[in-house]
């Protein structure tokens, strides 16, 4: 799909991108990073947001969270537990750091709908559990969406913290933050 260069070009303009945001990483920049002549770039790409659309499509660059990633069973820790789980081992800080990197008003036309894909796709999974759940009485809420969201909020937060302060704000491990917030979830939404 892309050679060696194209590769380089592509890996250098994010991993710059992730470092100082959009607006400060210049084609001069990412040549330098990617050991290559600024002119390269302009052979290679059609400027700066064409490389920030193909690498979004890059796997190092994207989480590729499908529905398919969330089966569950119909227990409510099991299954939080695992969809918190896959939510951390895809939607790592590393992809924390490019989406914050890539909020720039000169790029949100071609960033806007592949940053929203993933909690887009994780708030239909719930809300599509949680509906499956309450139909089957073993929560009581009927504010599904809210439901939804907030285990989203309380996903991405921890995610987050930890793209912003490593173990600065908290020492607690993916493992044990999952278990404990999940535990405390739960109990303010079963019947």
């Amino acid at each position: 799909m892309y050679d060696e260069t194209q590769l380089k070009i592509l890996n250098s303009a994010m991993t710059l991108i992730m470092e100082k945001g959009y607006t400060a990483t210049t084609t001069k920049d990412i040549a330098k990073r990617a050991g290559v002549n600024e002119c390269t770039i302009f052979r290679k790409f059609n400027g700066k947001k064409d490389i920030i659309k193909k690498a979004m499509a890059l796997p190092a660059w994207n989480p590729n969270i499908k529905e398919s990633d969330f089966e569950y069973t119909g227990d409510l820790f099991r299954d939080l537990c695992s969809f918190a789980e896959i939510y951390a081992k895809k939607v790592t800080p590393k992809m924390v750091r490019i989406s914050l990197g890539l909020r720039s008003p000169d790029l949100y036309d071609i960033t806007r709908d592949g940053i929203r894909e993933i909690p887009d796709i994780f708030k239909k999974v719930l809300v599509g559990y949680f509906t499956d759940m309450q139909n089957q009485g073993k929560i009581h809420s009927n504010d599904i969406e809210s439901l939804a969201v907030a285990f989203l909020a309380i996903n991405f937060g921890y995610v987050f913290f930890k793209a912003s302060f490593d173990d600065d704000l908290t020492a607690l491990g993916s493992k044990e933050y999952i278990e404990n917030s999940v535990k405390h979830f739960i109990n303010g939404i079963c019947v």
